[in-house]
């Protein structure tokens, strides 16, 4: 098609997020003729977002911004159910009491991102559990099922992808497409949604939706997916050697979070800046261009900008200041992470191996004592190469504190307490 003419679409084309959408032309003219909403689900399977799902936030966010109402859709009812797409394993099945608790966790971060309330552009949080709980088997099969092709079914790359490797697809799982497409309907009839964003994983799956809403009351309803990210190197985005990036501050303290994105690979830069914070894409442009030193610069306003919108500006600005200190001014910054043990433990001194664990550098004491022995920690700056070497009062620096670090990119405060 030529250049869309809606705000939103231009905006999703120019910033890199369009991967697929069912009919791009009529859901541009939508879109210039009235408000639409749109939806994305979120399952509850942890008690936090991350990075990896950042890409579906900011659409949600450029869609209200651009004047349109988002929908966050949490899977109160779906997480019982698994989803099986880009899983080679069957989902551990939660208990209410997990779903809950993950589902208030991830709530807290679309605060950040998205404006709630009753006005017209305002986002709304809705639970499918509502309605999938209350779900009649049998009547359910009846209306809903018989609009299902068990052949496309096992043509998609969900289950597919699943058969082809031998791992176990259970029938729980398999009736997530029909659970996820009836979520579409039940929007479309309850909140006017017209639209249903996800990954590029989730393609099947809304394509699903919309299927079933043109067979069971001719609605016109649009699909629309984002590309897969990984970084130029192909690791998975949000993934990191630690662990997840998470959203939630009691996950990942914003210093983590903002350091993240400092170390984001040179040809990333200008992508990750289009997509991941809100800068004229003029700057950005000029941004990307940049080379050496100065491409370093780029890097720092793309983990203040990231930072600001997930942790606030106050946050980024003394996560900037924290890096600074300790990686211009070779200092101990008071913004780092920060572990204190008791002056008891210390009387005959600590293993190194567990202080790097308590510092939640490492997740276990085998892999911190693997770290010491290949020389990937290091304590005020010098390596550390005995896993066994004892910490004690006389390693701290000014201040009654010591750095300890793993690599080049993970560090902590470590505090000791005195003897009186």
């Amino acid at each position: 098609m030529t250049q869309p003419r809606s705000e939103f679409l231009k905006t999703v084309i120019d910033r890199g997020f369009l991967h697929q959408c069912t009919d791009l032309e009529a859901l541009d003219a939508a879109a210039m003729s009235g408000r639409i909403a749109a939806y994305i689900g979120f399952d509850c399977t942890a008690d936090s977002l991350h990075v990896g799902n950042l890409v579906s936030i900011m659409m949600l966010r450029w869609l209200q911004r651009t004047g349109h109402r988002p929908i966050v859709l949490m899977g109160g009812g779906t997480t019982k159910v698994g989803d099986p797409s880009g899983k080679d394993e069957v989902r551990k099945l939660l208990s209410e009491t997990d779903i809950a608790r993950n589902m208030a966790g991830i709530k807290l971060a679309f605060a950040k991102f998205l404006s709630f309330g009753q006005g017209k552009t305002d986002a709304v949080m809705v639970n499918n559990a509502d309605w999938l709980d209350r779900l009649e088997y049998i009547p359910f099969l009846r209306e809903y099922g018989r609009h299902f092709s068990v052949n496309r079914m096992l043509g998609l790359d969900s289950v597919k992808l699943r058969l082809e490797r031998e791992q176990p697809l259970t029938f729980l799982e398999f009736n997530y497409m029909i659970l996820q497409a009836y979520d579409f309907l039940e929007l479309a009839r309850r909140q006017g949604c017209v639209l249903q964003m996800g990954g590029s994983d989730q393609w099947g799956n809304i394509v699903g939706g919309v299927d079933l809403g043109r067979r069971i009351e001719d609605r016109a309803l649009f699909g629309l997916t984002t590309p897969l990210i990984t970084t130029a190197s192909g690791a998975k985005m949000g993934k990191t050697a630690q662990g997840a990036v998470w959203l939630n501050d009691d996950r990942l303290p914003a210093y983590d979070y903002w350091q993240f994105w400092r170390n984001t690979e040179d040809s990333d830069v200008g992508r990750f800046l289009r997509l991941f914070t809100e800068l004229p894409l003029a700057e950005i442009d000029r941004l990307e261009k940049l080379r050496g030193q100065e491409l370093n610069e780029a890097k720092k306003t793309l983990a203040n900008a990231a930072t600001a919108l997930c942790h606030g500006e106050a946050a980024a600005r003394d996560a900037a200041e924290t890096a600074r200190k300790t990686f211009e001014e070779g200092g101990l910054a008071e913004g780092l992470p920060t572990v204190t043990f008791a002056a008891a433990q210390f009387a005959q001194g600590i293993e190194a191996f567990r202080v790097v664990v308590e510092a939640g550098l490492a997740k276990s004491n085998g892999e911190a004592r693997r770290l010491i022995r290949q020389g990937g920690v290091r304590l005020n700056d010098a390596v550390m190469t005995d896993e066994m070497q004892k910490i004690t009062h006389r390693d701290l620096g000014a201040g009654g504190t010591l750095k300890i670090s793993v690599g080049g990119k993970r560090h902590a405060l470590v505090r000791i307490g005195l003897p009186a």
